[in-house]
């Protein structure tokens, strides 16, 4: 029996039960019951199945057809990966909030709804401080599935031959979910290849991976600073999150006053995390409605974009020392074909955080919107670019292949969760896959200048002794 058929039935019977009054099921627009009906708006802690819809059917499936080189002669030479750990459980920060939320729904809700009533007598709570943002299975499969997937995608590059030749290298934060993506991605290289003569080992390099935790000028003005994130504390006590608030307080049937912002927060996370972790779709979803979720998805945003986007020059310009890096790969491979010999590094696979890449997509120019993210825009940033929903799930990963075209023409070619995207920084932003020094070109200054060192030093002032 199909999936889609199965589906079908239980939308009827959604539908014929609903209209006699009985419940009604929470269905996604593509009719899987499975999938909570705001998932798509889960931000950074989304699944990458959202991004990538037809990974739902099949977790190995590539769209090769994305990558359109310019001519059939066009042969990959290099590519770089930076690419975000795989599904992870809540931080401590956020396990304690979520406990705070399941405590208040124990002791003072009393509506009566059966989801409701599932939270009170059956769903027990499971998320502990101790996890604090490790690896679960789930994040597991995320890195050694894309391995496979890459190995289909680059088969020239992601190659058995390159592994054992030591031209495939491997980097990573030393974070522990990080550390484990990173073995995850190894692993489905090696079970792929069923390599079991070898191991291969991966360097451990915060400067690169954590560049953030190393830069002065960022964590003084930024992340340290509570008027960094004045935006979003507006946004949280405005009219859209006061509603969503009290939504929340009529559905639980508690006063008012008891539902903060960090309680609704914890309540969306627990329907992600549920979601992302078990694929379940837990009764902590049906305390959002879709005007919900695009409510917390904004506020979200706005925190991503004051702290690691577009909000404030130094959080892109901390990525500086990751940008140039980037950026010296590629030239040592450009200036090896050039000269005719075997590109000695075929791939580097980097893995690090959300915020590896926001900032250093953010350096390159990718969604920029012509308006600033603030508390006050909600209504007319619908359709904006910078969507952390998109941009940046568990497993996301930022991948920079170049190209030798023969006769002198190179090429790169920029994707974004296995989906082609233009440099902003072109005059001709309609060239998907432009020549590398065409690419260098547009973003000379940053190349010129971005030390991280000057970047993030403090700047003294007249009262500093």
């Amino acid at each position: 029996m199909s999936m889609d058929f199965c589906n079908r039935v239980w939308i009827l019977f959604c539908a014929t039960i609903c209209y006699s009054g009985l419940f009604c099921c929470e269905v996604t627009p593509g009719g899987n019951p499975n999938i909570p009906h705001i998932a798509k708006y889960f931000c950074t802690k989304g699944r990458y199945e959202e991004v990538n819809p037809y990974l739902i059917e099949d977790i190995l499936a590539v769209n090769s057809s994305v990558l359109q080189p310019p001519s059939p002669q066009c042969r990959q030479i290099h590519m770089t990966a930076i690419i975000r750990h795989g599904t992870r459980y809540p931080t401590s920060k956020n396990a304690k909030k979520m406990q705070k939320l399941y405590d208040l729904i124990q002791d003072n809700a009393r509506a009566n709804h059966s989801w409701l009533q599932e939270i009170q007598t059956r769903w027990r709570m499971w998320y502990t401080e101790d996890m604090d943002g490790r690896l679960v299975q789930k994040g597991v499969e995320d890195l050694r599935h894309l391995a496979i997937r890459f190995s289909k995608l680059f088969p020239t590059l992601v190659s058995q031959e390159n592994l054992r030749g030591g031209r495939i290298t491997f980097i990573t934060s030393s974070k522990h979910r990080c550390v484990n993506s990173t073995l995850s991605f190894k692993a489905g290289l090696t079970q792929l290849w069923d390599i079991k003569d070898m191991e291969f080992d991966h360097a451990v390099n915060d400067a690169l991976m954590r560049f953030f935790d190393q830069c002065s000028r960022f964590l003084e003005e930024v992340d340290k600073n509570p008027s960094a994130l004045t935006e979003l504390d507006k946004f949280n006590q405005g009219p859209e999150m006061n509603r969503v608030q009290q939504k929340i307080a009529d559905r639980l049937e508690v006063p008012y006053n008891l539902i903060t912002d960090d309680m609704v927060e914890a309540a969306f996370y627990l329907c992600a995390y549920e979601f992302a972790i078990k694929t379940v779709n837990s009764p902590w979803c049906r305390l959002f409605d879709e005007v919900d979720a695009q409510v917390m998805e904004y506020a979200i945003d706005l925190k991503q974009f004051w702290k690691r986007g577009y909000g404030f020059d130094i959080n892109s310009k901390s990525s500086c020392i990751l940008f140039h890096d980037v950026f010296a790969r590629l030239d040592k491979a450009f200036t090896e074909i050039k000269s005719g010999q075997q590109v000695s590094e075929a791939v580097t696979i980097q893995v690090g955080h959300a915020e590896t890449l926001l900032p250093l997509l953010t350096l390159l120019g990718f969604f920029k919107d012509s308006d600033t993210l603030r508390s006050t825009n909600y209504a007319s940033q619908t359709q904006r670019s910078f969507r952390t929903s998109l941009m940046l799930p568990y497993a996301a990963n930022f991948v920079l292949v170049l190209y030798d075209c023969g006769g002198g023409d190179i090429r790169l070619q920029p994707l974004l969760n296995e989906k082609p995207v233009r440099f902003s920084s072109m005059t001709d932003q309609q060239v998907s896959m432009p020549l590398y020094e065409h690419v260098k070109e547009s973003y000379r200054n940053l190349l010129q200048g971005c030390d991280f060192e000057t970047e993030c030093q403090l700047f003294k002032t007249n009262n500093d002794v």
